[in-house]
């Protein structure tokens, strides 16, 4: 299989049965990419796929050769966190962080779409994404400030 992460082509052979999210963690290591529940209901695991939002428990590594998968690792450039990943540490809202590297790349998403989103589109955009620590209002406020939207 080939693909892209985080700008880096890879090469590699893969087991037919592993998930994306396994070949990220114990094949290629990168372990921001959470796991949780392995059924597409916590959002842990998300990283974008051809640049949209995918639960990555849920899609076997196979499935995507040829594709650019983009992960937590991969937002942060030239040693400068993406304005997101800034803001939520701004506003206070990586808490015990397990889910956060899930929000983040939801946001991702939701902001490559709407760049200036609605606490309502913020709120849907985040709704596959849960937090045990019942950070939300703190991650709704960090996706707002980089979204350069105000209260």
């Amino acid at each position: 299989m080939k693909l892209t992460i985080n700008g880096q082509e890879i090469a590699r052979d893969v087991a037919q049965h592993h998930t994306l999210l396994e070949f990220l963690r114990d094949d290629i290591g990168l372990t921001g990419t959470k796991e949780c529940c392995a059924e597409g209901e916590c959002g842990a695991c998300t990283v974008l796929l051809d640049g949209k939002a995918i639960n990555s428990c849920l899609v076997l590594a196979a499935e995507a050769d040829g594709s650019i998968v983009t992960t937590i690792e991969g937002l942060e450039k030239d040693g400068q966190l993406d304005p997101l990943q800034q803001a939520f540490i701004d506003k206070g809202a990586v808490q015990c962080g397990f889910c956060i590297p899930g929000m983040i790349m939801a946001a991702k998403y939701l902001l490559q779409e709407n760049s200036n989103p609605t606490e309502a589109e913020i709120k849907q955009g985040l709704a596959g994404n849960l937090c045990r620590c019942a950070g939300y209002s703190r991650i709704i406020d960090a996706v707002r400030e980089a979204s350069g939207g105000r209260k």
